[in-house]
């Protein structure tokens, strides 16, 4: 019986189908980082319908098959940019979108945020190379029949997929599977050829006896040929097998340490100088605080009002929306510094946010508001209007085309929870992670410093600190409308210690926020400042008057924490001398004496007539023993001291675990500083401390503190990974350095 004919059917069934299944695999894999499963479905219809199409005209010449298909594409990239344009719900036409995907869908895929919205400029791209991947597999494996060169089309779109989606994923097991296992269906069904059909030959018995001899000898070199060749398989096999367990581990190693993502390779949309620094633009506001800027109509979240700790939490039922968060300052200026990146209309910390508080709804119509930052309660979850790109560090909004007058747009927000009694006993974080937003630049002047120490000083708790802070600015401070712009060191210094008479202690949010933050950082605290705006929930219409600024202190465990220091309505402010400075000393009169009665005399006694005086010890004597036993004293003290000193000393640096000995011999060199007249303030940090110890006045070649600055911080962050030989090289670096500089230091 012949099976040529059902061997072939199922060879052209099985081979397109094969095909098919590895493009899925790739648009499975791609699909995890969109947002539904649309683009899943749009790229495997795609890379289908090329495979399709190139089995169905297998017959028709190459030249004319791939014009087909080109042609064929086009429309459905049409219908696709129709499709993700009405469901984002986008006012252009397919034609138009599909052009602007043409020219920006690559930059605009890469810096996409994930989960990224199925729109035609994240789309096109992927579907055009699922389309191409498609069509020349088919080519290759339907026309061509060679189905391990076949595989390679799809081979490739699966590891742009993975190169595109990098670390923003899970690992892609199930799509890896459904590869591999489609890939090895395809080579088991085209493995072998069936021989063609045809009448046999008749042949005579004796011709075919001659020819049954002849082929026996034939027969078995074709069985040796299989059996070599099943054996060199096996060889093959077995070492491409122990490649990969050799390989695997520093594969494995090398992924796990690489960062493949393609995005950091692309400059995400920038702020211009206007949405850089908008804590500049809150003087101008005051000054004009009648300008229209946007109207809002704001849902009530829940029935509850979003309340703030400390002072702040008496504003009742006010919202706060925010335009801009700033975390870098140089010490001129307060900056955005964030990474916008465009987002779609769900966005990605609505994902990861899990809250059981209903959403927070604005509709938000621009007026006069300028620039492209958008306005919007914290945390924005959805976005309906206009496109826009989005900072997950600060979770604020950017418009890349910028604001006009009339554009109008929707926000679903995630409110922040209210204020818990967590606050009074939480920590603030620490290390390279917030190192951003604890920086202080060099210049800081002494004088802030010192008020910093003091505010700080009988408040150990951070939330004590940030609350101390809060209550100085509002008690001390004017809060005016006509107050100079400007919040680099020299600003806050004035308005901080200026002198009343001549401006100083007078300002608007910008300044009590930006001082807030400054003062935080002096003494530990991780700040920020936010530029928005207070709103009552309902229909309301934002004026100049609305906008303010306020800083934020970070807490672990708990996030950022808003506090309000500007002072209370018709509360009385207290000159800042009062409390931080030493009032001038009055001279007192002199006091009038009155007369003294006269005092009547008494008569001398004769030597001869006190007898207890006769024997008593000569007044030399008792000086020299007096003057012995206070020396005595004295050396006893001081013997006491070195003896402590050196208990102290050995305590710190052979006692505890090599953490504790490494931080003993960095409070060994901190003891040295201050006792040579330089001490290191409480504020810097290691490296800080280093730079300082090796630049004292009038002490020259003083060691190189680096190295133990960089094992302290090291003992600080990870103290179980220290060990005894690093504890006793911190110890080494401390002694040599306190040896050098006690001997170039006088007494």
């Amino acid at each position: 019986m012949n099976d040529a004919g059902p061997a072939r059917w199922v060879r052209r069934v099985t081979v397109p189908a094969v095909l098919i299944a590895l493009v899925a695999s790739a648009a499975l894999l791609l699909g995890r980082i969109y947002d539904g499963p649309t683009v899943t479905w749009l790229i495997a219809g795609s890379g289908a319908s090329a495979v399709l199409i190139g089995a169905l005209a297998r017959r028709l010449p190459n030249w004319q098959v791939a014009p087909l298909s080109i042609m064929l594409m086009g429309g459905y990239l049409l219908a696709t940019c129709w499709w993700t344009a009405r469901q984002a719900e986008l006012p252009a036409t397919a034609t138009r979108l599909l052009v602007d995907a043409a020219v920006n869908g690559v930059p605009r895929l890469l810096t996409a945020m994930i989960p990224m919205e199925p729109v035609p400029d994240t789309v096109v791209v992927p579907v055009v190379a699922s389309w191409i991947a498609g069509l020349t597999a088919a080519e290759i494996a339907v026309r061509g029949r060679r189905m391990l060169l076949g595989l390679l089309p799809p081979l490739l779109l699966f590891g742009a997929a993975v190169f595109v989606v990098g670390p923003n994923a899970e690992p892609a097991r199930w799509p890896a599977v459904l590869f591999a296992a489609a890939a090895a269906l395809g080579l088991m069904v085209t493995a072998s050829r069936p021989t063609p059909a045809g009448p046999a030959p008749v042949d005579s018995a004796p011709l075919a006896w001659s020819t049954a001899a002849r082929d026996q000898p034939s027969a078995g070199r074709i069985d040796g040929l299989r059996l070599r060749s099943t054996l060199l398989s096996l060889a093959g096999a077995g070492a491409v097998l122990l490649v990969v367990v050799l390989s695997a581990p520093v594969v494995v190693a090398r992924i796990s340490t690489t960062d493949v993502d393609p995005r950091r390779f692309v400059t995400p949309p920038q702020v211009d100088s206007l949405d850089e620094n908008p804590l500049i633009r809150i003087s101008g506001w005051a000054l004009n605080p009648d300008q229209p800027l946007f109207d809002v109509q704001v849902g009530a979240p829940s029935g509850d009002a979003v309340s703030e700790p400390g002072r702040s939490a008496g504003s009742g039922e006010q919202l706060r929306l925010r335009l801009a968060v700033l975390h870098d300052y140089d010490g001129v200026t307060w900056r955005v510094g964030g990474t916008y990146r465009n987002a779609g209309r769900v966005l990605p910390l609505a994902t990861a946010t899990e809250t059981d508080r209903s959403l927070v709804h604005q509709r938000i119509t621009i007026a006069e508001l300028s620039g492209r930052l958008l306005p919007a309660m914290p945390v924005p979850a959805r976005v309906d209007g206009v496109r826009v790109a989005y900072d997950a560090a600060s979770g604020t909004l950017l418009h890349p085309e910028g604001l006009t007058a009339g554009m109008s747009y929707t926000v679903d927000s995630v409110p922040p929870p209210p204020a818990s009694n967590a606050l009074i006993t939480a920590d603030v974080p620490a290390g390279d992670g917030v190192a951003r937003v604890l920086r202080v630049a060099d210049g800081v002047p002494a004088e802030l410093s010192r008020l910093a120490r003091q505010i700080a000083e009988d408040n150990g708790a951070p939330y004590q600190r940030a609350l101390a802070l809060e209550q100085f600015l509002a008690e001390h401070y004017h809060l005016v409308s006509d107050a100079p712009s400007g919040h680099a060191y020299p600003n806050l210094g004035f308005f901080l210690l200026g002198p009343r008479e001549a401006g100083g202690q007078r300002g608007t949010s910008e300044q009590f926020a930006a001082a807030y933050a400054l003062l935080g950082r002096l003494i530990g605290l991780p700040t920020r400042v936010v530029v928005g705006f207070v709103v009552s929930p309902g229909g309301t219409s934002v004026h100049g008057v609305h906008a303010v600024a306020w800083p934020e202190v970070l807490f672990s465990g708990i996030g950022w924490v808003p506090f309000d220091p500007l002072p209370r309505p018709d509360s009385a402010i207290r000159p800042v001398e009062e409390d931080f400075r030493p009032a001038p000393q009055e001279s007192t009169p002199p006091v009038e004496q009155s007369p003294l009665p006269p005092v009547e005399p008494v008569p001398s006694v004769p030597a001869a007539a006190n007898p207890g005086r006769q024997g008593s010890t000569p007044g030399w004597m008792v000086g020299t023993v007096g003057g012995m036993v206070g020396l005595a004293v004295v050396c006893s003290g001081l013997f006491g001291v070195l003896a402590l000193r050196r208990r102290q000393h050995r305590i710190r640096l052979s006692s505890g675990g090599p953490a504790d000995r490494i931080g003993g011999a960095w409070l060994e060199v901190v003891d040295a500083l201050r006792l040579a007249g330089h001490p290191a303030g409480a504020h810097l940090s290691a490296s800080e401390v280093s730079r300082h110890g090796r630049a004292l006045p009038g002490v020259d070649a003083l060691p190189d503190l680096d190295p133990l600055a960089d094992l302290v911080n090291y003992a600080m962050f990870a103290p179980d990974d220290a060990d005894l030989e690093q504890a006793g090289v911190a110890g080494a670096h401390a002694i040599g350095y306190v040896d050098t500089l006690r001997a170039r230091r006088s007494w």
